[in-house]
């Protein structure tokens, strides 16, 4: 076994994997070489780190059990990096300034995971000091309105397009919120619409926010956890009507379902979801089912 190197693993992050790229910088400053997700190397380096994001695929962790320093979300929701890696700034323009939640929904494990809301840093630890684009994970950035207020200014000041990529609290926009928003550059801004519930709230979001010059926005739609597909497609049309994009979130028990993929395929290109209603997307869809058949 090799020393001075060391193996990350990616298990199965869309994005690039933050805690991973901590792991990387640390060890770079101590000269070791960083190979990435390369497993014939496994037996050839000093140590070797693991990370897996979704609980679907944890048993493809299990080959480095005994081997591997393993972790992420998917693996196990309270392990968490050495204090000294967790410090570590990458500055891959992607990243938190905050930690922790002030809700408690049932299908998140962010409260569990994280605690309390709480801010571990600011837009400028994320930045590169060259790329006009950085991530924002943060999961509930508006419930610290001072931090916010901050992230803002640094982004006009720098220059900086934000994506909030996990999406903004719409329970805790109001008049100055909305202003800050608009004074930056930004990607989409996306919210969640989890609940037929949050109907009103969601309704006064989207007045606040087309009042204050934010047309349209993008929405995550939780579905199949505890509403019926009928109260899914009534709040997508809701969405529709009121010329926001949506994002249909499939949870677990209905990922596979048919009719729930065909709903993701219609909400999530914006285009389609703009042009067609759900009835007309859903001729097209049979037509090109019928016709791929005949082929």
């Amino acid at each position: 076994m090799s020393t001075n190197r060391i193996l990350l693993i990616d298990i199965d992050s869309t994005i690039k994997n933050l805690a991973l790229y901590k792991v990387a910088k640390y060890w770079e400053d101590k000269k070791y070489e960083v190979i990435w997700d390369y497993p014939l190397a496994k037996n050839s380096v000093e140590f070797i780190y693991v990370s897996c994001v979704f609980t679907k695929n944890k048993d493809k962790c299990r080959e480095w059990e005994g081997i591997a320093e393993i972790g992420g979300t998917g693996y196990d929701i309270k392990r968490t990096l050495p204090e000294e890696i967790e410090a570590v700034k990458p500055r891959i323009n992607l990243g938190f300034t905050t930690r922790g939640c002030i809700r408690k929904c049932e299908f998140c494990v962010v409260p569990e995971k994280e605690g309390k809301i709480h801010a571990v840093g600011d837009l400028l630890d994320l930045w590169d000091g060259q790329t006009s684009d950085v991530v924002v994970l943060d999961n509930n950035i508006l419930a610290l309105p001072d931090h916010f207020r901050m992230v803002c200014k640094q982004a006009r000041d720098n220059g900086i397009r934000v994506d909030f990529n996990q999406g903004l609290d719409h329970r805790l926009l109001d008049k100055d919120t909305v202003n800050e928003l608009r004074s930056i550059r930004h990607v989409e801004y996306r919210f969640a619409f989890d609940h037929p519930s949050y109907h009103k709230t969601v309704s006064k979001a989207i007045g606040l926010l087309q009042d204050g010059g934010i047309k349209r926005c993008s929405w995550y739609v939780l579905v199949g956890f505890d509403t019926t597909i009928e109260e899914d497609l009534e709040r997508l049309m809701y969405l529709r009507s009121m010329n926001q994009n949506a994002y249909v979130q499939r949870y677990e028990t209905c990922y596979n379902k048919p009719e729930y993929i065909s709903m993701a395929r219609w909400a999530n290109q914006h285009h389609l979801f703009q042009a067609l209603t759900w009835e007309q997307f859903k001729i097209k869809e049979q037509a090109y089912k019928q016709k791929r058949a005949n082929v």
